[in-house]
């Protein structure tokens, strides 16, 4: 049996360090934040089984878009391929979090409702708290229905910070 292989770079962030894993292509397999290391490699393993991280001796073009992303430049990030083995719905939620613009919230019920599934609320939730490639992959953009701050794998502290970084660059 083979072994997976990916690529481990770790980005220095405003929000803290950032592992960002690749494979050999190019394309993002996970992304969180060094604090959070436990929570990705448990989405590693769910989704791809035994596998090795391997240091990547320089950046990326992944890390040096994340760099771009974190000094202003927020385009940057819808370029940048993304490979995840979540289920169809939940792959199916992480493409309609790409399409939240930046700057943008939208609360779970209307990620449901654009979805085509206005009573999945819940599973919406779940979707987008099971999504392996932060920021990227933009749950942070995800609010609850009164506008509030809810849960966020990174913190909420971290979510708030994106969510006025984004502002900044797009308001």
């Amino acid at each position: 049996m083979s072994v997976t292989i990916f690529r481990l770079e770790r980005l220095g962030t405003p929000t803290g360090t950032m592992l960002l894993v690749t494979d050999d292509e190019g394309c993002i397999r996970a992304l969180d934040w060094q604090d959070c290391e436990q929570r990705m490699q448990a989405l590693l393993h769910r989704h791809y089984g035994a596998g090795a991280l391997r240091d990547r001796p320089r950046p990326s073009p992944a890390g040096r878009a994340l760099t771009a992303y974190f000094d202003g430049d927020l385009a940057v990030l819808a370029g940048l391929p993304t490979a995840t083995n979540g289920g169809v719905f939940q792959r199916l939620v992480w493409d309609a979090l790409r399409c939240i613009p930046a700057g943008e919230t939208v609360s779970y019920g209307r990620l449901a409702s654009g979805i085509g599934r206005p009573t999945a609320a819940r599973a919406v939730g779940l979707a987008n708290g099971a999504n392996p490639v932060a920021i990227v992959v933009p749950c942070h953009r995800v609010v609850g229905a009164d506008a509030s701050l809810t849960g966020y794998a990174g913190g909420i502290e971290r979510k708030r910070w994106l969510l006025a970084h984004e502002a900044r660059w797009t308001g």
